[in-house]
This record gives structure tokens, sequence and C-alpha cells, in this order.
């Protein structure tokens, strides 16, 4: 999946040097800019036996060392791009020449870039290299230059004494972009001050920055749940706002977070005046940025309902239900509900799970 263009034709990667210059305070990066470049080839050597008592020496020069390739591989316990924040260049070594007595030269050492799972690479114009999604996943990103021959190889019956040998072949220099999406089974979405941090912090270990103004979440936050004896991952991002596809607010640059996710949980501020305007407002912003995020399954939940009278309650809920569909009611400060959204969220994830699972093929009988 090449990196979506905003509607004013300036690619997410242009904008990024903002989220960088945005993590260069919270230590998170999601984007990194870094240039390649794998090492030449050795070249051959052109040499003569030359020892005492021996008439016809020959030819004896060896061939050139192979250059170092650029290789990246995902890892595990990382979860940020931040090293590339301080190290953008990666030069494999170049092959040593070489030698008389036959002798070929040293390989160059490899360069490995070490990312976390989740990670995408990208070409300069946008194309996708490759997608890292497991632990151990490894890609060539440059292949080092092959040695050169030496005269001992040009040696023939016709040809004694060659006085030729090949320069190495020299490395690909690269410019790529990494870009890092979170893998999670559940990803949350919501306006503003909807609660996902709460609802975060209230149901796993996770401790994201709470407080009652917007845009308290500047980076996506990653938090286990534990609910019926399972567990899974899910990830928070930084609200979305109107015209967040056109590059307001941060939600927007954060999204390809939830790009991987099982199921979006999708919180709407029970206190809000419009709290139908408010879930049309998020599903626009997801038909806007494309993709399957607006396909994904998703669980609709009317958040802070112990901070509403009865009146108020039934009202936002029928309103919300006349737009999307079934609604949970919960409360992330009092724990209302969590329990039956997270057995729902489960539900969701296991259903996807069995989908996408390969069916047993039946056994071979003669």
């Amino acid at each position: 999946m090449a990196l979506r263009r905003r509607q004013d034709g300036a690619s997410i990667k242009q904008e990024g040097w903002g989220v960088l210059a945005l993590q260069r305070r919270v230590k998170f990066l999601d984007l990194a800019k870094v240039y390649i470049r794998s090492g030449g080839g050795g070249a051959g050597a052109v040499s003569f036996r030359r020892e005492k008592y021996i008439e016809y020496g020959g030819p004896d020069g060896g061939d050139g060392g192979r250059g170092g390739d650029v290789w990246v591989e995902a890892v595990d316990a990382l979860n940020t791009l931040i090293d590339f924040r301080y190290q953008q260049h990666f030069f494999a070594k170049n092959g040593q020449p070489g030698m008389g007595k036959q002798r070929s030269g040293k390989d160059g050492a490899d360069v490995l870039l070490r990312v976390p799972v989740g990670t995408e690479i990208l070409e300069d114009d946008d194309s996708l290299i490759a997608d890292l999604t497991e632990v151990g996943a490894r890609v060539c990103l440059a292949r080092g230059g092959n040695g050169g021959f030496g005269n001992l190889h040009f040696k023939s019956s016709t040809n004694q004494a060659p006085r030729r040998a090949n320069p190495g072949l020299p490395g690909v220099e690269r410019t790529i972009w990494l870009r890092l999406k979170l893998i999670a089974d559940v990803g949350l979405l919501g306006l503003p001050n909807a609660g996902k941090s709460t609802f975060l912090a209230a149901t796993s270990n996770a401790r994201p920055k709470i407080a009652d103004y917007p845009f308290t979440t500047l980076v996506p936050n990653l938090g286990v749940i534990g609910v019926d004896g399972v567990e899974f991952v899910v990830a928070d991002i930084p609200g979305l706002i109107e015209g967040a596809h056109e590059g307001r607010g941060l939600g927007d640059r954060f999204l390809g977070h939830v790009e991987r996710s099982g199921v979006l949980l999708h919180l709407v501020d029970g206190t809000s005046e419009d709290v139908a305007g408010d879930w049309q407002v998020i599903m626009a912003e997801l038909q806007e940025y494309g993709g399957a995020l607006a396909t994904k399954p998703r669980i609709t939940a009317l958040n802070k309902v112990d901070a509403l009278d009865p009146e108020a309650h039934a009202k936002a809920k029928a309103a919300l239900e006349a737009v999307a569909g079934p609604v949970y009611e919960m409360s992330g400060v009092s724990k209302l509900g969590l329990t039956e959204v997270l057995r729902a969220l489960w539900a969701e994830i296991k259903a996807g799970a069995d989908a996408t699972a390969p069916s047993e093929a039946a056994p071979w009988r003669p």
C-alpha cells in the first residue's frame, strides 16, 4: 500500500516531518527517511608467481571480495522508529581487492536495520517495497556488488599470461522511507475527549495522559486487555476532528496505526449535545481516509453514561442508535458496562480470526 496522498496533493510523507518535529518532544516516531548503500565489490588482482627455480610461474591474481548487503529485520520489543532520528545513513562495507598468491579479497560486512514489527518499507516515490508484520521477517534492501575476477581467472592454454583483471561492481544507493503501523487487535476511534484514554487506562495497565481538555493524547498508546481469561491488544490514537483528512488536528496522521486492527471501537461522548453528529463526523473522516478502515467490523459505545440523567441518557442512546445501529453503554470512569464491551470486542476478534484461518484439508484416502 503506497503512502496516501492528501487532497491538496501533498503526500503524507511530506507532512511527516511535522510529525517528526512533534515527536522530538515525546520520543515517538512513526515515519523516518533513511539513506542506504550496499558495499562495492573489490577489484581483481593482476599478479604473477615469482619464485626461485620456478621458470614459468604463471598468473596468480585472486578475485576481489563481494560487497556487503543492507538488510532490514523486524524485531520484538520495539514500538517506535526513534533510533532513525539520530542516524539516517547506513552504508555497508566494500569488498577487499584480490591479492597475489591466489588470495581472494575479504567480503564486506553487511548492515542490518532493526525496525519494529508492523513497519512498511517504501521507495521515495511511495511504492511499497516490503511490509514486515512478523517478528524475524527479513528483507534485503540493497545487494552488494560482486568482486572482480583476478588474472588467474582468465588463464587458458592460449592465454597463459593474462594481464587483465575485472574491477568490482559498485554498490547500490537507495533512499527509502520507514513507516510504522502498530499492530493491535482493537483500534479506538472517537472525537477528542470521547474517553478513549480513560477506557484504555481502566481496562489495562497502560497509563496514557488523561485531562479534561482536548488533544491530551499526542501519540498512539498500546494496552493489553484481558477478559474471561483471554487477552488482546488495543491501540489508542489521538482524537479525530472534522476536516482531519485535510490535515487538521493530529489523529489523521496516526490512523495508519489502526489500519491493521481486526475491529474498531468507536466511542461517542454521551454528554455531547449532538451524539449522532459526532458519530457521523468520525465516519466521514474514515471514508475520506480511504482503504479498508470504513468497512472494518466496528462496535459503537455510548461513553460517560454515568454523567447523564435518565432522560438525557435515553435521548442520547436513541439518537445514536438511529444512525449507528446497536449501541453499547459504558463509562470508563465508573467502569460501568466495560465487561460487556470487552466481551463484544473479543467475539469480533475471534470471528475474524476464524474467518481467516485456513480450513483443514480432508485426510487423503487410497
